[in-house]
């Protein structure tokens, strides 16, 4: 019981820094990098291992960094910086992670045993304290690898792996849009937006619902425009834009606010609509990058 009120305290915690953020006119994943000058674009990367943070993880993190105005976007446990040979500094104060998972309890286990089903399986949630390298001494230094350019008109890399997933990409018209039916994303041409990047984060945001087609990650598509279905799935193609963009150094202007009171319905009503939104993100923006070969 005890563990399952400390999950919920936490989806509440983590929910709760987000609608905040919402209600403050602030879109958490859509972070002012070029504007601050300090905290470079890319995704949080643990800096003992070497992996990037995923998930809701993403979004504590990206907060953290810009408030905190950290140089980088590398964090690790108060063991991981000993394991490096540092040290966290004195008074030093850490930003809080999760980490989900599952797990099959003795009770399941024994049912499973007497009645021959399949044991089910419970999810749980930890919660965990990380510290930006900065915070640390004797931490190796790593310089952050210069993000690639972010405002021209052609960006080849983010064309490649736009290529590379083989979306069916249509330029015309004047909306933006994918078509689960007929599995083709549309966008205007270029020259329609007044600051040609966006264009980029459009077709990225648009890439994200076409991960959801039944042939690749069969997401649900059968919300109508403006019921909670269809905010929660394009809560989860924003996400995915976000992070394609911070991995491939793209900086757009484009905010999508005309969906926040939708997404704040959304959150005030499910307090694990984030952590799931951005979990299916992640998934959304690997399964692009690793069309590319």
């Amino acid at each position: 019981m005890a563990a399952n009120a400390d999950t919920v305290s936490l989806h509440d915690a983590v929910t709760n820094r987000i609608i905040s953020e919402l209600e403050a006119g602030r879109i958490p994943w859509v972070q002012p990098w070029a504007s601050s000058g300090t905290t470079p674009l890319g995704l949080p990367q643990n800096a003992a291992t070497g992996r990037a943070y995923s998930g809701v993880n993403i979004l504590l993190l990206w907060a953290a960094a810009l408030e905190q105005g950290r140089p980088s976007q590398r964090w690790l446990t108060f063991k991981q910086a000993l394991g490096l040979g540092g040290a966290v500094r004195k008074g030093e104060k850490g930003t809080m992670v999760v980490y989900a998972d599952t797990f099959i309890p003795k009770t399941e286990q024994e049912k499973a045993k007497s009645s021959g089903d399949e044991a089910r399986r419970v999810g749980f949630l930890k919660r965990f304290t990380v510290f930006h390298t900065d915070q640390c001494d004797g931490i190796p230094c790593v310089e952050p690898v210069a993000a690639p350019p972010g405002r021209s008109e052609v960006l080849p890399h983010v064309e490649a792996v736009i290529t590379a997933t083989g979306a069916d990409f249509r330029v015309g018209g004047d909306m933006a849009f994918y078509s689960p039916s007929h599995d083709f994303i549309q966008v205007p041409p270029q020259e329609f937006y007044f600051e040609p990047i966006n264009w980029y984060r459009t077709k990225l945001h648009e890439l994200g619902h076409w991960t959801g087609h039944p042939s690749r990650l069969d997401r649900d598509f059968s919300g109508k425009r403006g019921g909670e279905g269809y905010a929660r799935e394009e809560l989860v193609a924003e996400l995915c834009s976000a992070f394609l963009c911070a991995e491939l150094g793209v900086v757009p202007t484009v905010r999508h606010a005309d969906y926040v009171g939708a997404w704040l319905e959304v959150l005030k009503g499910d307090n694990r609509a984030i952590f799931q939104a951005a979990s299916l993100a992640s998934k959304a923006a690997s399964f692009v990058i690793g069309r590319v070969t």
